[in-house]
């Protein structure tokens, strides 16, 4: 998976398959995500899950990060 928890919250594309990779970013409480804070991998992965909606990846979902 990959996962960056720099905020208080994440928004979360769940992979499709049992064998994929979920993808989650930070993101503010309406699920926007800083592009300019990113780093370009962490861009590229972003870019690609939105690109990958419905084929390998769900309809993101905003979530509340929670420290353990």
């Amino acid at each position: 998976m990959f996962h960056t928890t720099s905020g208080k919250f994440q928004l979360r594309f769940q992979s499709l398959s049992r064998t994929g990779c979920d993808f989650a970013f930070s993101c503010d409480q309406h699920g926007h995500v800083d592009l300019d804070g990113m780093g370009e991998r962490e861009r590229l992965n972003y870019l690609y899950a939105r690109a990958m909606i419905g084929r390998e990846v769900a309809y993101p979902a905003v979530e509340v990060i929670t420290l353990q």
